[in-house]
């Protein structure tokens, strides 16, 4: 009898399964269990699964492996559990199991492979971008988009209206302090991010500086890992983790602010992917230690700056990487509680995911777009004026499915530079 269906290589903890009890307090908060129900797709059904691979009991097969591709990671389980049983952990332990253990049928690998040959190269996204652009305007996208597969389709529906100068611009180097310098800090440009919304990086950038932070820009910053990491692919993560430690670990900064949640759960998490590596292990843990949410390190400078009045109904989706991987909920209301004039209105279910979680609305698309229509139903429901989150994923996920309207998807500091600064928001 097999002891083990689990590799040797960091497997799931017998000690952290043995903490679940079993008592469903997740269950209304995972979005897979709540669009189907099933008890194998649920927090408490995946630990029973790694318990019994971990038992030798189960094998690791393409059956157990689409049970936990069918997982969000949003994590939502995790600020539910009262036992403290960290799903996150072992999540993070078995997706790497799979990848080594589990085949992947020939067109699944490609597309996966498709994805990560793209997304964390911005100079490899930013060409495809403009072969979409040309693609959007030329009428082909029109043509098309009904004869894609899935996957595809919903690659297609992601593709964000930029214009083609914004894809070329650069975020300076180095921003001084508008006023008296209280910090110095470092920005993660990120990849998507500075390709996609390289605006909302200058807004960023413009609100930091107008709080009294000197703002320090590294041009040549590589792929933090976030992706990688979320989709069990943990060398691959490891790699791109040292790389962003040399990139911006050295640098004589009070903070690493970040203004991706998915990145800034990752950075965060650094210490933990790299604990075994002696030559970064010290390195990982301090670095680790200076990531700030662009929200979290602003909530904790008293505001300098004047505020112009912005007369808004904003509805605030919570990313869940911001919300329950660094459990980071106060602070962005906070800060739009700051803008005279601004009105923050409740929104059902804001525990459930998007449906965007790093690369799943890619690879799993029909449950992705399931979430995405409950989540941009759930947010327009209070008739805002202005939907607000802080990730870039979601941005682009809740503005899909959000696209019969005319209501603006904006990352909340683009709303704070407009009352700083008295413009419109993008």
């Amino acid at each position: 009898m097999v002891l083990n269906s689990f590799d040797e290589t960091n497997p799931p903890r017998r000690e952290l399964l043995d903490d679940c009890v079993h008592c469903g307090f997740c269950l209304p908060t995972c979005p897979t269990y709540v669009l189907d129900g099933k008890e194998t797709d649920s927090p408490r059904g995946r630990i029973q699964l790694m318990d019994l691979a971990e038992r030798g009991e189960v094998p690791l097969d393409a059956t157990f492996a689409q049970h936990f591709d069918n997982c969000l990671g949003c994590m939502a389980c995790v600020t539910a559990c009262p036992s403290g049983v960290k799903y996150d952990r072992l999540l993070e332990t078995t997706r790497p199991q799979i990848e080594r253990n589990v085949p992947r049928a020939p067109a699944d690998a490609l597309f996966r492979r498709l994805v990560f040959t793209l997304f964390p190269h911005p100079g490899r996204l930013r060409a495809a971008t403009v072969l979409g652009l040309l693609y959007q305007r030329t009428g082909a996208q029109r043509l098309l988009r009904r004869f894609l597969p899935p996957r595809l389709r919903a690659l297609d529906g992601l593709l964000p209206p930029v214009r083609l100068r914004a894809l070329f611009s650069r975020t300076p180097a180095f921003v001084p302090a508008r006023s008296e310098r209280r910090l110095r800090v470092a920005l993660l440009s990120g990849c998507a991010q500075r390709v996609h919304f390289s605006h909302v990086n200058a807004a960023t950038v413009r609100v930091l500086s107008a709080e009294g932070c000197d703002v320090v820009v590294p041009p040549r910053q590589p792929c933090c890992g976030a992706l990688s990491m979320h989709a069990g692919l943990d060398t691959d993560a490891a790699t791109r983790a040292r790389r962003t430690i040399d990139a911006l670990g050295d640098l004589d900064v009070d903070a690493i602010v970040v203004n991706v949640a998915g990145c800034g759960s990752t950075l965060k998490e650094y210490g933990e992917l790299l604990h075994d590596d002696p030559d970064y292990a010290q390195r990982a843990e301090a670095f680790a230690a200076k990531v700030r949410d662009v929200s979290e390190l602003l909530a904790e400078l008293p505001p300098v700056a004047p505020r112009r009045p912005l007369p808004l109904r904003v509805a605030y989706h919570d990313a869940c990487h911001l919300a329950n991987a660094q459990r980071i909920t106060a602070q962005p209301r906070q800060l739009l509680t700051t803008i005279p004039g601004l009105t923050l209105l409740d929104v059902a279910e804001p525990d459930i995911c998007c449906g965007s979680a790093g690369i799943y609305n890619l690879v799993q698309p029909e449950p992705a777009e399931r979430l995405g229509r409950r989540k941009a139903e759930n947010l327009l429901a209070g008739r805002p004026d202005v939907i607000a989150t802080g990730n870039a994923g979601c941005l682009l996920q809740i503005r899909r499915h959000a696209d019969d309207t005319t209501i603006p998807v904006v990352h909340p500091i683009e709303l704070l530079d407009a009352s700083l600064h008295g413009d419109e928001p993008a």
